[in-house]
């Protein structure tokens, strides 16, 4: 045994340190309510949907997204021609995708199939009583999350389905 690190986190201490404190410090915030720590960046996106909604974008915003991820969804494409392994795509939605697993804290994967909570509801049922957004998780999951996974997939050149809106907010993710 040699004592070599095998995490991917050598040199990084200093940077894995500051990350723990800064969940400790979120998850003990109960200000207002009981914080997640995927807070911050449910509150970004809530900003940028209420601005979408507000000035009727809907459309254009998500196609904005759609446009500046395409780089990355048809690097995706190429993996899946070269492979036929069409599971990556969602990999690529989910899995391995930083900005879905800090937005969404617990994805479970299933062959074919990725299930998940709407990560909004916690911070619209607080920020919605004090006047700060206006959104709802179904106009989201209609007009953003629907319409943005289905844009990616294109680009992955690849069919999938998604679940329409449930009250309880599980989203379902599968290939078609």
């Amino acid at each position: 045994m040699t004592g070599e690190c095998t995490s991917g986190l050598a040199g990084r201490e200093t940077e894995l340190g500051l990350s723990v404190a800064m969940v400790l410090r979120t998850l003990g915030n109960h200000s207002h309510y009981a914080h997640e720590v995927n807070d911050a960046l449910v509150k970004a996106h809530l900003l940028m949907l209420q601005f979408a909604k507000n000035h009727d974008l809907w459309d254009q915003f998500v196609a904005h997204d759609v446009t500046t991820m395409a780089p990355v969804n048809r690097r995706l494409a190429r993996l899946i021609a070269e492979t036929g392994d069409r599971e990556q795509a969602l990999n690529g939605l989910t899995d391995d995708n930083t900005c879905h697993y800090q937005l969404v804290l617990d994805t479970r994967a299933e062959p074919g199939r990725r299930t998940w909570i709407s990560p909004y509801r916690r911070v619209l049922e607080v920020s919605r009583r004090i006047g700060q957004f206006d959104l709802t998780e179904r106009e989201i999951h209609e007009r953003y999350t629907v319409p943005r996974l289905m844009g990616y997939a294109a680009a992955m050149e690849v069919q999938i389905r998604v679940s329409a809106w449930s009250d309880d907010g599980v989203i379902v993710l599968e290939l078609a």
